[in-house]
C-alpha cells in the first residue's frame, strides 16, 4: 500500500481531462459500433501522457483497470481480463455486474499475470494516470496505475498497446470521456444515453437531499498507520458531489489528496457522516481505536462504504441514489 500511498489505495483510493482528439477510430461509424469484431478501420486515442495510441482495428480483446474495466461492462463492453487493486470477487462494485468470461489478472496492486495476460491475446491494455499536484501534473517517469514499476509497464506494453486516461480534475468530464472512450470501442450509444438519465436524475435527488439536511460529510480510509481524509478537491468524484451540493469536510493537514492523521490526532476529525473506504479498516476496527471510537457518526452508526464508484453514469447513478438516501436518514451531529 505504499506506491505513492495515494495511488495504491485509490479504487479506485483515488479523477482533468481526459485527451480524446484521437479517441474516435478513423474508420466507419459501421466499423467503431461493432466493437472491432470483423472490423478492418484503423482505430486511435491520444492518451493522457500525449502518446497516440493505434490499432489497426477497433480493439475487441481488452484488459481493462477494475476501475475502468467496471465502466466498459456498464456500457454493455465485455472485457477479456482486468487487474487492479483487488480481484473482483472482493470488490462490492463488481457485485450485480456479470463478470463471466473476464479473467483476473492478479489478486493486489501491481500483481499481473504476464503469461495469463498473454494467453488472453489482448489488442489494447487501458488503464490510468492520477496527478502528482493540485495542478493536474502528471509524472511520466512513473508506471501509469496498476502496474508496481515501469518494468512491468514495459513488459504489458510488449503484449499489447496500453493506453491512459487521466484520472483527475472534474469528475462530470472524467465520466464524459470514458464515455466517449466507450464508444469508440463498440459501446452503443442509446445504452450510454439511458445511462445518463438515469444520472440526471439520481443528480438531481441528491442535489434535493443535500440542500435538504445540514450534514458534513467525511470521505476516508484507515489502517494500522492512521486515518486518512480525502481532500475532495482533488478527488474527481468527490469533486463533482460537492459540485451537487454535498458539503465534504476538508481535512486539516496539508498535502495533495489526502489529510493524514495519525490515530493520535484522529480524534480531529469530525462529520455527520463518514464514508470508509471498503479497502483497509472498517467500522469494527475503527471501534477498537482509543481516539477514535467517540467519533459521533461512528457512534450514532452514520458510516457507510466509500466503493470508489467507477466514473460511468451507470456506477455513479446508483451510488449518488444510495447517498442520497443516506443523508435522508441521517441526522446533525455536529
Amino acid at each position: 500500500m505504499k506506491h505513492s500511498l495515494r495511488a495504491a489505495l485509490l479504487t479506485s483510493v483515488a479523477v482533468s481531462a481526459l485527451v480524446l482528439t484521437g479517441c474516435s477510430g478513423t474508420g466507419s461509424d459501421d466499423d467503431r459500433a461493432d466493437g472491432g469484431t470483423g472490423s478492418s478501420g484503423a482505430w486511435s486515442y491520444e492518451d493522457a501522457t500525449g502518446t497516440t495510441v493505434k490499432v489497426d482495428h477497433t480493439p475487441k480483446r481488452i484488459v481493462a483497470l477494475n476501475d475502468i474495466a467496471i465502466s466498459f461492462v456498464e456500457y454493455g463492453l465485455r472485457p477479456v481480463g482486468t487487474f487492479g487493486q483487488q480481484p473482483m470477487t472482493k470488490d462490492a462494485r463488481f457485485d450485480d455486474l456479470d463478470t463471466d468470461g473476464i479473467t483476473q489478472l492478479g489478486t493486489a496492486y501491481g500483481d499481473i499475470d504476464l503469461e495469463q495476460l498473454a494467453a488472453l491475446k489482448p489488442d489494447l491494455v487501458v488503464t490510468s494516470v492520477y496527478p502528482t499536484d493540485e495542478k493536474g501534473t502528471l509524472d511520466t517517469t512513473q508506471p501509469s496505475y496498476g502496474f508496481k514499476d515501469k518494468e512491468q509497464q514495459e513488459q504489458v506494453e510488449a503484449i499489447a498497446p496500453v493506453a491512459t486516461v487521466e484520472w483527475g480534475g472534474e469528475g462530470e468530464d472524467v465520466i464524459e470521456h470514458i464515455a466517449d472512450l466507450s464508444e469508440s470501442l463498440g459501446a452503443d450509444e442509446a445504452t450510454v444515453d439511458a445511462a445518463e438519465k438515469r444520472f440526471d436524475t439520481a443528480e438531481q435527488a441528491l442535489s434535493r437531499a443535500a440542500e435538504e439536511h445540514d450534514l458534513s460529510v467525511v470521505s476516508m480510509y484507515a489502517d494500522g498507520d492512521g486515518a486518512y481524509v480525502t481532500r475532495p478537491a482533488d478527488e474527481p468524484t468527490l469533486q463533482m458531489y460537492r459540485s451537487f451540493g454535498v458539503d465534504f469536510v476538508d481535512p486539516k493537514p496539508k498535502g495533495f489528496y489526502w489529510g493524514i492523521y495519525s490515530w493520535e490526532n484522529a480524534g480531529q476529525i469530525s462529520g455527520d457522516v463518514l464514508l470508509l473506504s471498503q479497502q483497509g479498516y472498517q467500522v469494527a476496527d475503527l471501534e477498537k481505536q482509543p481516539t477514535f471510537a467517540d467519533n459521533a457518526a461512528l457512534q450514532a452508526g452514520q458510516v457507510h462504504s466509500w466503493t470508489f464508484p467507477a466514473l460511468d453514469y451507470a456506477s455513479q447513478a446508483d451510488y449518488m441514489t444510495q447517498l442520497a438516501g443516506w443523508l435522508d436518514d441521517s441526522e446533525k451531529l455536529s
